[in-house]
């Protein structure tokens, strides 16, 4: 076997938005070598792939290419590159100037194939992650998991030389999970050279021959898989202490008045449609008001679409039997009405918020429900969005650069946009997808200190039930059937 390296990086350089995000960053993997990139959200995994991946132009320092890595090229799987796939498509779609239309956009098979035919490669890949289902459907009704396993393929199709998977586990459920480990576990035995980043050390399969360890964009320790990860160093890097969490700040007071009794959350009988496509099936559900509610299936089973019917953005919601807050939908209360009463986190708004903002403007957004801030602003609003920043043990964060912050203390900081207007529901949809094992407790412990002091409830979207928050006492699950799925909601102690 040769010993000449697949691609050497010298005394890498990478400054992103004003900041170092690598340095000094020096790599040349040979032959026969699997790696892993490990490191805390923030440490510098994205900014190498992107590097890799010719995505990051303006370096210091030597890249040099293999002639296989310069003819197979790089294939770099994330979140980002669904997002823009997606956000192209959104542009494209015109169907809501046509009456009776409906643009699917771009459909998964379209996404993997790029206008090359079927073949037998392509069906082999499809069968193995289970997703022959939606190969017409368009990427906008996918689910996160039905992405990434679309965006795997793709990748292998391609045939690179090096392939990057960033926490290519993240957004699946249980049996893509296993299907997805099994997968890794073959393309880490073939040619290709597989650079996975991973932010917890569990998340380091045995198949991997290397590791390289990351923090604040240097390199803090590189080498053989069982050296790095018993490195006492490298244990303590990946398992920081938790910060102090503070005392909840004085309600915001509500421009509303709910009805004194009744539950939060009705529906009866509720059905949603795309075409041929049925999503929801005579849902019948109530969360009362001592309730805290899971919601949990596999993936692409209807859990964000069954969200999108209580927040008001999903049209399928209105001339259907839904009750929130106590009024009925349809009834004349408008979206911006709706919005008043819930906070919510997902990965989407994740994503369209990193920008040049302070923390406490983006804290101070959720008082507007605005990706931005449009609106003047006062001291109170300042004080509040402080004060929960200080409840959440984020308090020296306040005055920094929302984009300065890592990928974890993000999601932290909209917790806290979305608690400051003292909100009747919490909306998280996967609120720990992206998380290394620090952030993902810091999360879940950050929740449960919501629920046990304040009167907000808990909407906590999962594809396990059991990777939830303490204060649960509902869960509402997507089973499968022979058709579709059935929810069957249960409650809990």
């Amino acid at each position: 076997m040769t010993t000449t390296p697949l691609l050497e990086l010298h005394n890498i350089n990478l400054v992103y938005r004003a900041l170092p995000a690598l340095k000094d960053i020096c790599w040349a993997p040979l032959p026969g070598e699997q790696w892993a990139c490990l490191g805390p959200n923030g440490a510098g995994k994205t900014s190498l792939a992107r590097l890799l991946s010719n995505q990051a132009s303006h370096f210091s320092g030597g890249y040099e290419r293999s002639t296989a890595v310069a003819e197979k090229g790089v294939a770099y799987v994330c979140f980002e590159q669904a997002k823009a796939l997606c956000d192209r498509d959104k542009k494209l779609d015109d169907s809501e100037f046509r009456a009776d239309a409906s643009d699917p956009g771009t459909t998964v098979q379209s996404v993997i194939l790029g206008g090359q035919a079927p073949d037998e490669r392509f069906e082999q890949w499809v069968a193995r992650l289970h997703i022959q289902h939606i190969l017409q459907r368009g990427l906008r009704f996918i689910s996160t998991g039905e992405m990434r396993k679309t965006l795997l393929i793709r990748a292998i199709m391609e045939a690179p030389a090096l392939l990057i998977l960033d926490s290519p586990l993240d957004g699946l459920d249980l049996a893509s999970q296993q299907d997805m480990r099994k997968i890794i576990d073959e393309l880490l035995h073939s040619d290709m050279l597989v650079l996975m980043l991973c932010r917890q050390l569990e998340d380091v399969p045995a198949g991997i021959s290397h590791v390289m360890v990351l923090n604040e964009g240097g390199i803090v320790a590189s080498g053989s898989q069982p050296s790095v990860i018993a490195n006492p160093d490298v244990i303590a890097l990946m398992n920081p202490p938790m910060p102090g969490l503070g005392e909840l700040p004085t309600p915001a007071p509500r421009p509303y008045e709910l009805p004194a009794d009744g539950p939060l959350v009705m529906l009866r009988d509720v059905s949603v449609s795309y075409g041929d496509l049925q999503v929801l099936h005579k849902v019948n559900w109530t969360l009362a008001r001592e309730q805290h509610c899971c919601v949990s299936g596999p993936n692409g089973c209807g859990k964000s679409t069954l969200l999108s019917l209580i927040t008001g953005d999903n049209h399928k919601a209105y001339g259907q039997d839904i009750t929130l807050f106590g009024i009925r939908r349809g009834s004349g209360e408008s979206v911006w009405d709706i919005k008043q009463k819930y906070g919510q986190i997902d990965t989407q708004l994740h994503l369209n918020y990193v920008r040049g903002m302070r923390v406490v403007e983006v804290v101070v957004s959720g008082f507007f429900d605005t990706i931005g801030l449009y609106d003047d602003w006062g001291d109170q609003q300042r004080d509040t969005a402080n004060a929960w920043l200080a409840a959440l043990g984020m308090a020296s964060y306040s005055t920094q650069g929302f984009d300065a912050l890592s990928f974890g203390l993000q999601r932290m900081v909209l917790l806290a946009r979305a608690m400051v207007k003292s909100p009747i529901i919490l909306l998280l949809d996967e609120p720990t997808l992206g998380l290394d094992g620090h952030h993902r407790t810091l999360m879940l412990r950050a929740i449960d200190h919501i629920a046990a002091n304040s009167d907000t409830r808990i909407i906590f979207v999962s594809h396990s039930a059991g990777d939830t928050p303490a204060c649960i006492n509902q869960h509402l699950v997507f089973e499968p059937r022979e058709q579709g799925f059935e929810v069957v909601c249960r409650d809990c102690p």
